[in-house]
């Protein structure tokens, strides 16, 4: 039974990924013998969505694949939860975060990149494990979504999600800032606290707004083969 290429590339991005994180946690930088490890930083968090994303899609790909042509009522049902979750996990986590984690950390980088990704931090990671972990991930996720069709939960419950996932990390990174007294990013280093309300406000807002235009963009590819 062949794999169509679709299935393989995704298990091709699936290792990727693997090798990806596995090369990061292999070195040895002191910011991840501090409190909250390499989990304070939204690329790694973001490292291990993309994984478990692609997983679940490799996963359900090999189901699809073993019940193709089996009348098991029960396997259909496993199958569906699958790509439920699959579904909802890219429209809530995989797109939005990724595409948020790019766009602003080649957003910052150009303007002034000691503020996310200070000079030193190329003494221990090399320049194809930072386009690997700030670059691919996007053409990756454009990847998955043109090759697939993914069905987004109702816009409120995404909305919602996303806003629960955001808060969640805002109140992290200020947990971090509290315990150890140094903020995760330079950047808030610089910020007021007024300032910082408004920063935090308006990241959330972002990555709002790249859930909306996942949506819309999986609707125009889809709608379009139509």
């Amino acid at each position: 039974m062949a794999l169509v290429p679709c299935q393989v590339l995704r298990a091709a991005i699936l290792l990727s990924y693997c090798s990806i994180l596995c090369n990061y946690k292999a070195i040895d930088m002191p910011a991840h013998q501090t409190y909250g490890g390499s989990w304070k930083f939204l690329t790694f968090i973001d490292l291990v969505i993309q994984a478990v994303f692609f997983g679940i899609c490799v996963l359900t790909d090999l189901s699809s694949l073993l019940t193709r042509g089996n009348d098991s009522q029960e396997q259909e049902r496993q199958l569906k939860k699958l790509i439920s979750l699959r579904d909802w996990m890219m429209a809530v986590l995989a797109f939005p975060v990724g595409v948020f984690v790019v766009t602003m950390f080649w957003s910052i980088y150009i303007y002034d990149r000691e503020l996310v990704y200070p000079k030193l931090l190329d003494n221990f990671i090399p320049a194809w494990l930072n386009h690997g972990m700030h670059t691919t991930v996007l053409p990756f996720v454009l990847i998955e979504m043109r090759t697939t069709h993914h069905q987004y939960p109702s816009r409120s419950c995404g909305l919602a999600a996303v806003c629960t996932f955001a808060l969640g990390y805002i109140l992290w990174v200020c947990w971090i800032h509290h315990v150890t007294g140094v903020w995760v990013y330079p950047l808030l280093e610089h910020l007021s606290p007024g300032v910082k309300i408004i920063f935090f406000a308006a990241v959330t807002v972002i990555i709002n707004v790249f859930y909306l235009v996942g949506e819309v963009l999986n609707n125009y590819i889809w709608d379009a083969q139509k």
